[in-house]
């Protein structure tokens, strides 16, 4: 094993080799439910919060997802690049950053990221509440958002990565390799695919 954290450099080139196709910065992201069973959704990839390990994704406040974060703050994502034919499994803890946050830096990336946002994806937290009976269309909103002050649906959800599990498929025999957080920094090892 090697302290190293060359998993997210390994990421940023697959992003970059897949580039090509949109739906590259989309992947799944699991959580648990209160009862239990899992849950699972495909979410877009937003970056990482600054120079750190954290992934970035949006959320409504009022979706499922953020309920299942009061029960349980693990999750598992999972991300598929078809060009390169690799795939990653991130596996950590999941921190919300909604209105509420007292965290000023977390305020930033939460402000500078909505305004990142297109217009169509910022009224979208103008929206019913997700998950709820379908709603008349006319209760959907479709005026445009202020850019510079998020909505109070809007929230980040970040993902802390405690284990990486990259597996690439080219090759015979495959590689796989294994990133695990310590309290030093990242181990790196080799596994059999």
């Amino acid at each position: 094993m090697s302290n190293c954290n060359s998993w997210r450099s390994l990421i940023m080139r697959a992003l970059n080799h897949n580039r090509a196709l949109a739906y590259s910065r989309y992947l799944q992201l699991a959580t648990i439910r209160p009862d239990g069973r899992p849950a699972n959704r495909t979410v877009v990839f937003r970056g990482f919060v600054n120079q750190t390990d954290q992934l970035k994704f949006i959320t409504d406040v009022r979706s499922q997802k953020i309920e299942h974060l009061i029960y349980n703050s693990w999750g598992e994502a999972c991300w598929y690049f078809p060009q390169t034919r690799e795939q990653f499994r991130l596996l950590g803890k999941l921190v919300v950053v909604d209105r509420n946050c007292e965290d000023l830096a977390f305020n930033q990336i939460r402000q500078s990221t909505w305004q990142e946002l297109s217009d169509n994806a910022r009224i979208q937290f103008n929206w019913a509440e997700p998950g709820k009976m379908r709603t008349e269309a006319s209760v959907f909103a479709t005026e445009l958002c202020d850019q510079s002050t998020p909505l109070d649906n809007f929230s980040l959800l970040l993902l802390q990565p405690i284990e990486v599990d990259v597996l690439e498929l080219r090759g015979e025999p495959q590689n796989r390799y294994r990133y695990v957080y310590l309290d030093n920094g990242w181990l790196r090892e080799e596994i059999n695919p």
